[in-house]
Formats: structure tokens, C-alpha cells, sequence
């Protein structure tokens, strides 16, 4: 515990040095606190000086952090803190026993905290399941007609489940009772014919008792046969709807602590047996029911429940509240179709368990084993009665030793184990007076509880030797924590003016700066019709109406005008050789000459003595680097010259060596692939061609790669002999181009000879040789008169 509390002394010092140190920022001066108790309330870093003659004088501010004051000679500081001291704490039990009942399963038992608003406190606490813890087991069942085979199966359930019991405790005790309905429509048979007998006219089942709500049976015992003989005198009923009134039951059983016989000093386990859903609360509703449950018990002399007709069904935050209000573990033992929603019930009831029944019930003793152990296997924290004005946060330690932030449960734990929980608690604001500030802290169904108290630090000490009409304050006024409050008609720090005529706050008028505005300027008070301003650790606050200051003026970098000017009232003067607003804005130029002298190298503009670079790819503290800037290569080869082979405008060795500092690197073979290297050439006085690239390196350095040598070749050619050369060099290439086209042409005319001739020798065979061809013969007919003829003849023989 000690350890934790100087771990948080320590983190709240370390918080104030950093709240100290964000932006130079003192919360607790600005926070304008005129009295001891709102400085308080400010930061639970701040303390209240209550020195009476502390700053003299002038309104030095009494609120501040607690190592400004001492560094300031304050000799009586209010700076409370919150804490924790455990008021009981007896040693947890080791195992339980039939006859003692002071059995302990958490420590510590009592714990008074002292709390100042937003100042955290932690305290620890230990829990342990105690071995051989007496229980009590009251066993809820469901009698509505569908259950009347599971009434026939438990009929010796006492017996057989005390044994089985008796494995785990050495003292037991059993209770039994039933339910079924609210007798009233629609949630029962309420016609006359069915009133002794439900079942009336039923035929599978025609007899059966009256409809009840909820009916106690036998109270807590550890004679089982007497369970069994109570159970065996049982018969099932019948109600109208499906929805059972088991809620009802349940809390009866949970309220009703004498007539049930629920011990102190016990386990209490309530098994809830059914095969149907519930009705909630407003269901009552549907049969005039329009007054809430009222969470008390209503038990008549037969022990039954008295107000079945005349309550709405109990809420669940309403079933939760007293189940965990009498240490009572829940536990529905339903059929498997109903194992949902009863899961879903115990999400909103703390402290619940849900396990599946079998239809006729033969699992209920390994049903209520498998769920006394879950129970016995967890340990889960709950609060009652949390003010609301102060948070809580736990961090659990279970059995593995680690801390779960966040967590207030563990589980998988056995029976003996012991596991502990860090918590802690902060107050966010301080109650009215006179309220009861207590809370308690306990493990879910344990009777075990921690109870704490809270004290809230709210009030300074100094204010109980608080001083009416005392002479500090020219009696008339009150003398608190170092201060005078005046009574009304005075004024000043000690209350030695007195307010002129007019009232109604007239006499402040002195003290503002103009009609509307603060008085004061809200950074003083007005006493005896003139400012006092109040002290800043920013710097002087001063002026007629405390208007002025040195420290509100423009900055630049987070540095008051620079540092090249000084703050008058809100305005930067400037010192010589510096202009603007802030004074970051130098008039000398000459940051932005290059090494040539040229004013940001001739790429940009200076402004505020510094170079704003206007030709694009320009950069550099003076616009000096720019490989893409078409000069480049311009400027660069005149350090080429000079820095490799002493040449060029630069040669002199002073001003090579002012102006040319970027690296040289000289190779044989130049790669001109480098990436954001430019390539530049340039010829020689000899006629030779020099290569080098230029480029910048990541640190920020110009780099130059140049050949070790120049490329030099031989004499220029003759432009008579290139002319011939080239005038030959086309008519060789005419005459080949000639001879080709000709030499095609040969070819191609060869090759249709060739073809011709082949053609030909096959007509003249077709003509010849082939039988199938005769030459075409015309035969004529002709009258021939031989007279004529002769006639013919033999004159032209003459």
C-alpha cells in the first residue's frame, strides 16, 4: 500500500514539472483563484499560500505550484493530497467449519480514503474462495403441468444430492418451493369450473391442485428426508398461457430471508427449474395489473405468495438488485431450447448461471454440481451505493501473478486460491456538505464485504482559523487563508478604502479602461480606485488598467518577437536592423550573396534576409544549386577548368578555391546514366572534348564527376576530299543500285523466254502427234458447165 501511494506522490510531482514545462503554461496562475479552496479545485497540482505578508504589497499570486511557492518564500503552503488508510483488516480463512461463523474471504474489511477532486488514490484488496464453506440450496420448481415428469424423477433428490453435496462441503442444507401463475386472466383458467381444479376436463391429465404464484414449501434444512417427504406430498397445476410466473417466485425466495432460513454465513445457492420462459415486468398489465413490484416480501401465513394479484411481475434490474443485495447465486436450470434466453439473462443479473436440463430433469444433481463449481471456480467484484462523483477502476492480479488492467473478475480458480485487486479512485468534484459518502466493494453472491469511506479535501485548513473584523483587514473584514474579505462598503487588500458615493459599483469606474470593459482589464483588482495588477510568470503585467504587459506580443518559432525586438504593451520594437510584426525579418542582405556575388545567384529574391529561390529546380541557402537550370553546366565547367587543369577565367587560385567548392571526382570511363545526374560537354582549347556530369548528393553536396582526360582525336579532314567522298560515295552506290535493277530485269526476262518456248513445244506436239486432232477440211460442190470451159480454153489459146 505504501508503495502504491508513493508511486502516485511521485507521478503527481512528474505531472505538475510537465504541466509546468507544456508551452510555458501555469494553469494554476491563470486560473484567477481569489481563495484557498478554488485554487484547489483548479489541478490537484496547485497549492494555496496562507502567509499573510507573502508578495507585500502587490497581488502576487497566492495559487500557484507547490515548488514555485517554496522557491518563492512562501512559508505556509495548503496543498492537500488524496490518500488511503485501512481502518480493519483481519487475515482471511483458511478453511470453514460447522460451528464458526467468522469466516473471512476478503481483506481488508474497512478503508477510509481522503480525496481531493481529480487527485487519485489507489488500495488493494485480497479475495479467497474459503474451503468447506457451508452452503444453503433452496430449490425452486416449476409446477405448472408440463413439468410433472420432472416432479415424479425428484422425488428423492434430497438424498441423493446431499450426498453428492457432502464431497464438497461438510455443511448443507436444502429448502424447497414452487410456482406456477398469477391467477388471473389471461395468464390462468379463471372460469368458476376450474377454479379447485385447472385441469377440469383435460383428458390426459383431468386432475390437478388449484393455480398458485408462488408457494414455500420447506424451509432451509439439513434433514434431506424431510425434502423427500415435501416433495413426494406435491402435485402439478395448470395455468393458461406458456409463460410461467417464475420471476415472481424468485424474489419472494431471495427477500423472504427468515421464512426461507438463509444463513449469514453460507453459500446461497437459489436453482430455478422450468421448461418455459418467464413473464417480466408490464406483462402484468394484461390482466389490471398497474402497480409495480415493490422488491419486499408478501408471504402469508400458509407461505404463499399474497400478492400474486395485486403486483405487476418484478423488473430484472429489480431481480438483480436484491439477489445481489442477499448474496444469492442464480441459477436457471432450463430445457435446451430455452438455454438462449435465459443466457441472455444472465448478461443483466450478476451473479447468474445458466445450465441445460434435461426434459424429465434425471441431470439435476449434475446439473447443480457442474454449476456450484463454475460459481466456486470465479471471484467477480461489484460495487454498491457508487457515488456518482467519484470513478473507479480496478486491475485484477489472478492466479498466473500478472495485472489485468481494467478486469475485476477472475476465473478458473480452485477452491483455496486467493487472488487480489488493485483499485482506484479519483473524486471529479466536491458533494454538497452533510452527505453520506460511503460505498462497498464485494464479490459477487459472498457475503464478504469491504466497506469504504470517503472524506473529500475540499476545505483548506487555514480556513477553520479563519478571523472575523480582524485587525489585518482594519476591521472590517474577515482575515482567510492570507486574505481579507471586506465587508461590503470596503475595499482594497486590507479593506482600508471605503466606496465613494454613488454605490451600485460606481466607484470601479476609476478602474476601467473604458465603459463595458473588465475592470481591470480583468489582470488586477481595483483598490482604492486604482489597478493592482496581478503577478504572471509570463512577465509584467502594468499600466493604468493593467492593460499592458511584456509578454503578449507576436513570436516567431515560439520566441517573443524573435529576439531581436522588445514587447511594449502588446507591440514588438524592433532593434536596428530588423522589421515586422515580430521582428523575424532582417534588413541586411547580405545572407543572400553567393560565394559569386551575386544576390541568391542570380535565381531568386531575397526576403527577411533570406533567398526565395524563382527559377524552377533552383535551391539552396543562396538559389546556388540548380543541375536542371540551363547555365548549369555553363557554371560548373569553369571549376572544371580551373580545379583540374588550372585553366579558364578561374584560374587564379584564390578565387578558384572561394568559388569552387563543390567535390571533383575524376574517372576514366563516365557513366552518363546516373539518375539526376545532368551530362555536360565542352571543347578545349586544345580541340579536345571534355565530359563530366553534374549532380547533388543526398547530403546536400554538389557532386562532379569529370574524365581524368580530355577526348582528343586526330587532325580535322579536308572538305575537299569529304566532299569527293561523299559526291563517290552516291554514284557508287547509283552504279550498284544500276547494275542490280539490270541484272533483275535479265532474270525476269530469261525466265519468260524459258516459259514461251515450253509452251510452244507443247503446241506442236498437240498438233502432230495427237490422234484426237485433225486439221479442219470444208468440201465444196461445184457445177461446172464444160462448154464455157472449152470455150475458155480455146480462146485463150490465142
Amino acid at each position: 500500500m505504501w508503495i502504491l501511494l508513493q508511486t502516485w506522490t511521485w507521478r503527481a510531482a512528474l505531472c505538475a514539472l510537465l504541466l509546468r514545462a507544456a508551452g510555458g503554461l501555469n494553469l494554476c496562475m491563470s486560473g484567477s483563484a481569489t481563495s484557498c479552496e478554488e485554487c484547489l479545485l483548479i489541478h490537484p497540482s496547485c497549492s494555496w499560500c496562507s502567509q499573510e505578508d507573502f508578495g507585500g504589497r502587490t497581488l502576487t499570486s497566492r495559487c500557484d505550484f507547490l515548488s514555485n511557492l517554496e522557491r518563492r518564500g512562501c512559508g505556509s503552503i495548503e496543498n492537500p493530497v488524496s490518500s488511503a488508510s485501512v481502518l480493519l483488516n483481519q487475515p482471511l480463512s483458511l478453511e470453514g467449519s460447522r460451528s464458526s461463523y467468522d469466516l473471512i474471504q476478503i481483506r481488508p474489511q474497512r478503508v477510509s480514503l481522503s480525496l481531493r477532486p481529480g487527485d487519485q488514490t489507489w488500495f488493494s484488496l485480497q479475495v479467497r474462495q474459503v474451503e468447506d464453506y457451508p452452503v444453503d440450496l433452496y430449490y425452486l420448481m416449476d409446477l405448472s403441468l408440463s413439468m410433472k415428469d420432472d416432479l415424479d424423477t425428484i422425488r428423492n433428490l434430497g438424498t441423493k444430492l446431499a450426498h453428492e453435496m457432502g464431497k464438497l462441503t461438510s455443511n448443507f442444507r436444502l429448502g424447497f418451493g414452487s410456482f406456477v401463475d398469477k391467477n388471473l386472466s389471461p395468464f390462468s383458467y379463471t372460469a368458476p369450473k376450474y377454479q379447485e381444479n385447472p385441469c377440469n376436463g383435460y383428458k390426459l391429465f383431468p386432475h390437478c391442485v388449484p393455480t398458485f404464484g408462488f408457494r414455500h414449501i420447506l424451509s432451509l434444512t439439513d434433514e434431506v428426508d424431510r425434502f423427500n417427504q415435501e416433495v413426494q406430498k406435491q402435485m402439478v397445476s395448470r395455468n393458461r398461457d406458456a409463460p410461467e410466473g417464475g420471476f415472481d417466485a424468485i424474489l419472494q425466495a431471495a427477500v423472504c430471508k427468515e421464512e426461507i432460513g438463509w444463513r449469514k454465513d453460507a453459500y446461497h445457492l437459489l436453482v430455478f427449474a422450468t421448461d418455459d420462459v418467464p413473464h417480466l415486468a408490464l406483462d402484468g398489465r394484461l390482466g389490471g395489473l398497474v402497480e409495480p413490484h415493490d422488491g419486499r416480501c408478501h408471504l402469508d401465513q400458509g407461505s404463499e405468495y399474497s400478492a400474486s394479484t395485486q403486483m405487476d411481475y418484478p423488473s430484472l434490474a429489480l431481480l438483480g438488485e436484491k439477489l445481489a443485495e442477499n448474496n444469492i447465486f442464480l441459477i436457471f436450470a432450463v430445457t435446451k431450447r430455452l438455454y438462449v434466453i435465459y443466457k441472455n439473462f444472465t448478461a443483466l443479473i450478476p451473479g447468474t448461471t445458466v445450465e441445460i436440463l434435461d426434459q424429465d430433469s434425471k441431470n439435476v444433481i449434475q446439473l447443480i454440481i457442474n454449476a456450484y463449481n463454475n460459481i466456486r471456480s470465479k471471484v467477480e467484484l461489484t460495487v454498491v451505493d457508487h457515488p456518482e462523483d467519484v470513478s473507479l477502476s480496478f486491475s485484477a492480479t489472478c492466479q498466473d501473478g500478472k495485472p489485468l488492467p481494467g478486469l475485476r473478475k477472475c476465473v478458473d480458480l480452485k477452491i483455496g486460491d486467493t487472488v487480489s485487486f488493485n483499485v482506484s479512485v479519483e473524486a471529479r468534484s466536491c458533494p454538497p456538505r452533510g452527505t453520506d459518502h460511503t460505498f462497498t466493494i464485494k464479490p459477487v453472491g459472498f457475503k464478504d464485504r469491504l466497506e469504504v469511506a470517503l472524506d473529500y479535501q475540499c476545505d483548506c485548513g487555514c480556513s477553520q482559523t479563519a478571523h472575523a473584523n480582524s485587525s489585518i483587514c482594519s476591521t472590517v473584514g474577515t482575515y482567510h487563508c492570507g486574505t481579507c474579505r471586506c465587508e461590503p462598503g470596503y475595499l482594497g487588500a486590507r479593506c482600508e478604502c471605503q466606496e465613494g458615493g454613488g454605490g451600485g459599483g460606481s466607484y470601479l469606474s476609476a478602474c476601467r479602461e473604458a465603459e463595458g470593459k473588465q475592470v481591470c482589464s480583468g489582470r488586477g483588482e481595483c483598490s482604492c480606485n486604482q489597478c493592482l495588477c496581478y503577478e504572471s510568470e509570463f512577465g509584467k503585467i502594468y499600466g493604468e488598467f493593467c492593460q499592458c504587459d511584456d509578454f503578449s506580443c507576436a513570436r516567431h518559432k515560439g520566441v517573443l518577437c524573435s529576439g531581436h525586438g522588445e514587447c511594449h504593451c502588446g507591440e514588438c520594437k524592433c532593434h536596428a536592423g530588423y522589421v515586422g510584426d515580430n521582428c523575424n525579418c532582417p534588413t541586411d542582405t547580405s545572407s543572400c550573396l553567393s560565394d559569386a556575388g551575386q544576390t541568391c545567384s542570380g535565381r531568386g529574391l531575397c526576403v527577411c534576409g533570406r533567398c526565395q529561390c524563382t527559377e524552377p529546380g533552383a535551391f539552396g541557402e543562396t538559389c546556388q544549386k540548380c543541375p536542371t537550370c540551363p547555365d548549369a553546366c555553363g557554371t560548373k565547367r569553369e571549376c572544371i577548368e580551373c580545379r583540374l587543369f588550372n585553366s579558364g577565367r578561374l584560374a587564379d587560385n584564390s578565387t578558384c578555391q572561394r568559388l569552387c567548392k563543390d567535390q571533383i571526382v575524376t574517372v576514366e570511363t563516365l557513366d552518363a546514366d546516373v539518375p539526376g545526374a545532368v551530362l555536360c560537354l565542352f571543347k578545349t582549347d586544345t580541340d579536345c572534348v571534355m565530359k563530366f556530369t553534374y549532380s547533388e548528393h543526398v547530403s546536400g553536396r554538389s557532386v562532379l564527376t569529370a574524365l581524368q582526360e580530355p577526348e582528343c582525336g586526330g587532325g580535322g579532314p579536308d572538305a575537299l576530299t569529304v566532299l569527293l567522298a561523299v559526291v563517290g560515295s552516291i554514284l557508287l552506290v547509283g552504279v550498284v543500285l544500276l547494275a542490280v535493277w539490270k541484272l533483275v530485269i535479265t532474270v525476269h526476262d530469261r525466265r519468260e523466254f524459258a516459259r514461251f518456248q515450253s509452251a510452244r513445244s507443247r503446241a506442236r506436239y498437240e498438233m502432230a502427234s495427237n490422234p484426237l486432232y485433225k486439221q479442219p477440211v470444208s468440201t465444196h460442190l461445184v457445177e461446172t458447165d464444160f462448154s464455157l470451159l472449152g470455150k475458155s480454153y480455146n480462146g485463150g489459146m490465142h
